[in-house]
Formats: C-alpha cells, structure tokens, sequence
C-alpha cells in the first residue's frame, strides 16, 4: 500500500476541475424478489437488511438494522452523532407514522449564538473561554467544531422504531449485530475515498477524528478498509443497555464534555432529555396515488406534495420526460416552492406552519397559473399566500416485504463528517445541524432552545389508487432532496419507468433564487430549447452527479407479485432481494 502526498495532490486538483464521473458500477444497482426488498447507500447494508428478513424480522427490524449498519459503512453521512426521520407503514395500519428523530439545539442556544464579523456578512470560529478563535478563518461556527452541534437523535429514533413498531422476534442485540460486526472491517470506496479527501482540512483538526479515518496522516484509499474498535464498543453498550446507555451515564457524560472542550454549550442535561416523537405525515395524492411523507421541522414532505400538486395540472407524459417543456414547467413549480419553503417553514412546535394550505390542491391551481408555456416567471419569486387555504449530507434506504409494509428512513450528520469531532474513545462523529438553522435572529426558523432546525430530509411512502403498497423512496442531498423524490415519483407514475430506471434518470435542479443546474445527460435539445424560452443554465454538472440528490427506493408489482428495488448510482448505491 504505497501512498505518497504527491499522489493526493494530484487527486485534489482533479476533483477541483470538476472531471465528469461515470460511476464504476453502474448497472446491477438494482434487484427484485418475491419476498422482500430493500435499498440502501451501501451494498453491505442491503445484505444485512436482506439477512434481517430471511431471519424473520420484518420491515421496520431491517430498517433499524440497516440504520445502525450505514452509521458504520457510511460514516461521512450519517451515525450515532446524528439525526433523521422514519416513515412506516404497516399492512396492519390503517395510517402512517412519521418517526422524527432530528437533532434539537441545546437548551443553551441562542437565535444569537453564532458570531459575525464587523461587516456582519461572514460568521467567524467558535471561541474559547479567553475569546480566541478554537478554528481556522474558514472554520465558521454553526458547522466546525462542538457549537455546531445539535443534541443527537439517532440512536433514540432507530430504538423507538423498533421496540414500537417492530416484529419482537428478533432481539435488540441481533439486530444491532450486523452493525457491530461492521465497525472492524469498513470498506473504503471509490466515493467514502472522495469525501474524505475533500475533508482532509476538517478531520486533520481533531486527533480522534483523523486517528480513525486517516492512515499515517493521510487519506485511505479505495479497496483499504477502516477500523472502528470504539464505535464497536459504542454500540455493544447500546445493543445490552437500550438508548439509555447513550443519553446518560459515561456515554453522555464523554460527549458532553468533548463538544465543550470543542466550543459547545450541549449538557448531559440536553442529552437526558432528549425524546424522539412520532408524529402524523404530511399527506396528499398525485394522479390517484396516495403520498405520505415528512411532516415540519423537515420541509421535504410538504414541499413535495406542493411540486406534484403543481405538476399535476399538466399532462407530463404527453410532454415527455426530460423535454424542454417539460423541464421549464419542473423549474418554474421548484422556484414557487422554494419561495414557500424560505417564507414558512420551521419547526411547528415553535412556529405555525400553514400545511394544509402549502398541500392543498387549490393552493396549487392557484400558483400553476402563475407559470407561463413559453417563457420564465420574472424575478424575483416571492412566497404565495397559502393560509386563506388553511383547514435536511445524509444517507437514505428504503424496505418493503410481500406483506406490503413499508419503510422509508432518512439519516444524516450533515455536512460530510459532520461538525469533525469524534467523541474520543466513543467513534461517534458529531453533527452539525445547528447550520440548518438561519444563524441570526429574526427568521422563523432562527435558534432557539429545544427547537428542531429545519431539514429536507424525505423518507417517503406512495400508495396505489387501490390503497396498497406502491413506493418507499427517499433520498440525500439536502435541498435537492425534495426534487429528487418528486422527479422519481413522476418518473415511474408519469412516464412508466421502472424503479430502478427512475432513480438512474438524468435530474435538474433550481429554486427561486438560482438557476437551472442539469446532469450532462439531459438532452442538448432540452437545454436548447430552455434557453431560448429565456432560461439560463448555471452548470451541466457530471452525468450522475451526487449535487443532484441520491435516492434509493423499492417498488411492489402486484400484477405479477414482484418486489423491485433500486440503488443510486451517483454514490455506492445498491438494492438487494429474495
């Protein structure tokens, strides 16, 4: 194993020229069965979902399997530092359940806590007790270091999950295994290679960080594998003692302590206290198909059911998908959403919401008519009116069985490796979603204490019209989360594709305040053709581009019996079955 920092200057300058990537594995992503299905970020991970099932565990015991196994394949995305939110629908259900275990600010925070420099336009390091700088300049507050963090709810969430809604065969301990058994043997690949590449700053800063994903000082590189014998132990003491064994005693007390020592103000306290909630989804249809998904502090779901409820008053597959039409009328609803999202949306227990005005299928009709056929709405977009209407890098996976339940979960850190701390002697990489938050007062979804930053985060689930099991599906990427579930949504409802074929589909992206960012592989005529209606084009991106949101899904074929599952290619995505 030869490594030189020549080598890595070299793989530095390539990745900052933006060379197109083809992923190395870009068929076989999918599967399909009889029985069971799952898609998931890492292909390990969809083994053990696979595992869990064959053993007799159902949907949502696979799901809290693979959730703690991706803490461990996936470490720069999501872990027992972080966050998420789950989405389950039993066959024995009546209604689905959204599991909301996002991350909350402390009880200490502040909507004034991040600094600003004199000019107040950019955000300074977290200081330490004498008020110098813990960080580098570019190191800026809400995301490096311990202020960037919010109280984790990972571990609480994955448990609620599984001990309110799982099959009881299988014990906490066996289904905690598989992750357990993962920490020792991590595979380094081609994209976990990348990200820690581009975070050789961040992960240098902190000791336990780097011991664990640095070789020698330096980068590992794909076919190495990383060893996490503290993350094991981590998780052994969460497999026999439940999530108390993290949110108090030694556990809670080690993290408290190192997210102070790096700028923080998290209490064992915050870490007591913490509750994930199980909470109703926000709900809507498109075309006859029934979608639940997330409901505030996570944006995704309410927005999603705002775009296809917009998109619903054309007729997109006589339009064709990827047209020139087709994409102006994608980018004109994403920029009316977006404005929505920026003008309403924050955490309910705080803020009032209108969400039965942002889904309602008036409120829709109303800003479709705001779109003209041949050319783009002027700038600026600004928010609708939806209350006379009133009655958040990251890894997502998705399980379905013959049975028809359905499972959906979105996790995150954040930003790649998170805040950069690991807890030492603990593996556990802490998050920071205290960016998600808009770091100065005055903003619905500014800091205060106990509050849940906003998110994008989607797990979502799709009835068909006869009610049974249609989709799971979520996806990563922060803001581009919400147009990569509703494009793949549309994708299979509107044009017929398979799941698979969907989630592999060429995407575009904007909002109201940015321009159109399209994957190489939307057609020249297409761009053509938005150009000339007025459009402009910020970039062409790789022709799988990861910027543009990384979906997983499964789908149920009840004319022939057949569960399908689809992994994204634009990271190691991978569906497994039986």
């Amino acid at each position: 194993m030869k490594r030189t920092i020549a080598m890595f200057a070299l793989a530095a300058v390539a990745a900052s020229l933006g060379f197109a990537q083809v992923p190395a594995n870009l068929y076989g992503r999918g599967a399909q069965g009889l029985n069971g299905v799952v898609a998931t970020a890492k292909p390990d991970s969809a083994k053990i979902g696979i595992e869990i099932l064959k053993a007799g565990g159902s949907a949502v015991d696979a799901a809290v399997a693979i959730g703690f196994a991706q803490g461990v394949l996936e470490p720069n995305a999501n872990g027992l530092g972080g966050g998420g939110f789950m989405t389950i629908k039993l066959a024995s259900m009546k209604e689905a359940i959204v599991i909301d275990f996002r991350e909350v600010a402390p009880a200490a925070a502040t909507p004034d806590m991040f600094k600003f420099s004199a000019d107040g336009k950019t955000m300074l390091p977290a200081l330490d007790k004498d008020g110098k700088p813990l960080y580098p300049a570019k190191m800026v507050a809400s995301q490096v270091g311990g202020l960037a963090s919010g109280v984790p709810g990972d571990v609480a969430g994955l448990l609620y999950a599984l001990e309110n809604y799982g099959s009881g065969k299988l014990s906490r301990q066996q289904v905690m295994a598989p992750a357990i058994d993962a920490c020792m043997k991590v595979p380094v690949t081609t994209n976990l290679e990348g990200m820690i590449k581009d975070n050789f700053d961040k992960i240098m800063l902190f000791p336990a960080t780097a011991a664990i994903y640095l070789d020698q000082g330096l980068p590992y590189e794909a076919g190495d594998t990383i060893r996490n014998p503290d993350l094991q132990n981590t998780l052994k003491l969460i497999a026999e003692g439940g999530a108390k064994a993290f949110y108090e005693g030694e556990l809670a007390r080690k993290i408290a302590s190192e997210v102070q020592a790096r700028g923080g103000v998290m209490t064992v306290e915050d870490l007591k206290n913490y509750k994930a909630e199980a909470r109703k989804p926000a709900m809507g249809t498109y075309r006859g198909y029934s979608i639940f998904s997330t409901p505030p502090a996570s944006s995704g779901g309410t927005h999603i059911i705002e775009l296809l409820n917009i998109l619903e008053q054309w007729n997109l597959q006589a339009l064709g998908q990827n047209s020139a039409r087709s994409l102006h009328l994608w980018g004109e609803a994403m920029r009316l959403v977006y404005a929505d999202r920026a003008q309403y949306m924050a955490d309910t227990a705080f803020v009032k919401v209108p969400i039965g005005g942002l889904t309602s299928k008036a409120y829709a009709r109303e800003l479709a008519a705001k779109i003209a056929s041949d050319k783009p709405m002027a700038a600026p977009i600004g928010p609708g009116d939806p209350w006379k209407y009133e009655s958040g890098n990251t890894t997502s996976f998705s399980v379905m069985d013959k049975e028809g339940n359905m499972v959906a979960c979105t996790k995150s850190v954040n930003y790649h490796f998170g805040s950069g701390v690991v807890i030492p002697g603990t593996g556990i990489i802490m998050n920071n979603h205290m960016d998600d938050f808009v770091a100065k007062p005055g903003s619905a979804n500014s800091v205060q204490p106990g509050m849940r930053p906003l998110s994008s985060m989607s797990p979502t689930l799709v009835l068909d019209p006869q009610g049974r099991a249609f989709m799971t599906l979520g996806a990563a990427g922060s803001t581009r989360i919400i147009t990569a579930v509703a494009q793949v949504i549309s994708d299979v409802i509107d044009h017929g594709m398979p799941i698979q074929q969907a989630i592999s589909a060429p995407r575009v992206y904007r909002t109201n305040t940015t321009d159109y960012s399209v994957e190489g592989r939307i057609p020249v005529s297409a761009v053509n053709g938005l150009l000339a209606m007025g459009h402009k084009i910020a970039a062409v991106q790789d022709d799988y581009s990861p910027s543009q949101g990384v979906t997983q899904g499964c789908h149920y074929d009840w004319a022939t019996g057949t569960l399908y599952g689809g992994g994204d290619p634009r990271r190691d995505g991978q569906a497994a079955a039986y």
